[in-house]
């Protein structure tokens, strides 16, 4: 079982022998090919299957070629970035009552949807993109031949990260503007970022397929997407109602995120950001509501746990290995502290 099979979240045995036959290629990404996780002819179950990997939803045919129905979904998903590719071969509609918790950038790769969203009304094709935000209602009219390519990010990963790009805590849910131009210049950032996502899929060998470099490659489609698409966090990104005390605590945690796995103190922290450790200190409790102590032992934690779950039984990796690499010195308290955080020993982590 490949690593990136282990991590797919739809029961990876619907991929391997499909029972019903294929009616066409359909030009799917090269990195998703070996990839299926379902294909079927039957509206109903298209719609129970494209629920269990997106959000529940309706589907319904359009009145032209709806005996050619077919719909398939092929995709992988790392820890908190999936790619999908979203194909219902005819023109049909899909009404999705409220988002799931994960944000998604749908880009069509041929023909069009017309999407529905939030009193508004407008067009996806291959040059505008729809991205969608939790809790919200959609629908999807889908042309005739309009597959899409669906990068999906996890609710919660995307809040801990532009946490960390703030440095401090979000005030409100984030909310983007749903069309995204990949015709602008800014956007050849996002493609780039899609690009090298695909080609780490892609290629044996890769870092990703070794089980390296997810959380950077993620961390770099989560910043392209946060500094590119219009959202109602935007302004403090790009500096425009920063406050000071968020620039100290930003700063601290840019320190902590490149000095993780060495040991850092106080000390270290407050010479780095040109402040006193009790500046330090209070910037934390009033932008985080944390402690530095405690949002340090916190980042390590979910590096370990990163690691471990992206560890192969064959790769010879140890708890101790993870626990060391990451600042835990005394296996015993890492693995209290572990099982408090996560509910589970880090060993029951590793071998999963």
């Amino acid at each position: 079982m490949s690593r990136l099979t282990r991590l797919g979240f739809i029961d990876v045995r619907r991929t391997s022998n499909p029972v019903r036959r294929r009616v066409r290629s359909r030009g799917i990404p090269p990195a998703l090919e070996k990839h299926e996780i379902f294909y079927t002819e039957q509206p109903r179950e298209a719609a129970e299957l494209i629920g269990k990997a997106l959000s529940p939803a309706t589907l319904t045919r359009g009145d032209l070629d709806a005996q050619r129905f077919a719909a398939s979904l092929h995709g992988v998903r790392l820890r908190d970035v999936s790619m999908l590719y979203v194909d219902l071969a005819i023109a049909a509609t899909l009404d999705i009552p409220s988002m799931g918790s994960y944000f998604a950038v749908h880009m069509p790769t041929n023909g069009r949807a017309v999407c529905m969203q939030d009193g508004r009304t407008f067009e996806a094709n291959p040059i505008r993109a729809l991205v969608t935000s939790p809790g919200m209602p959609l629908t999807m009219r889908f042309d005739h031949d309009s597959p899409q390519l669906v990068i999906r990010i996890e609710q919660a990963a995307l809040e801990r990260h532009l946490t960390r790009m703030l440095g401090g805590s979000l005030s409100r849910p984030i909310v983007f503007e749903p069309e995204m131009n990949l015709a602008a210049d800014a956007a050849m950032r996002w493609h780039g970022a899609i690009q090298l996502l695909h080609t780490e899929v892609y290629y044996e060998g890769s870092l990703v397929q070794r089980g390296q470099g997810i959380g950077a490659l993620e961390e770099l489609v989560m910043s392209s997407l946060l500094l590119l698409q219009p959202s109602n966090h935007l302004a403090q990104l790009t500096g425009e109602t920063e406050q000071p005390g968020r620039r100290v605590v930003r700063a601290a945690l840019d320190y902590i995120e490149e000095h993780l796995g060495e040991r850092i103190t106080m000390s270290d922290i407050a010479k780095n950001v040109h402040m006193s450790v009790r500046a330090v200190q209070q910037g934390f409790r009033e932008e985080l509501g944390t402690t530095p102590t405690v949002y340090l032992r916190d980042r390590r934690l979910e590096r370990a746990r990163a690691d471990l779950t992206d560890a192969e039984p064959s790769d010879g990796v140890t708890v101790t290995d993870i626990a060391e690499r990451w600042g835990f010195s005394h296996l015993g308290s890492f693995a209290a502290l572990y099982r408090k955080r996560w509910g589970e020993s880090p060993s029951e982590t590793l071998r999963r």
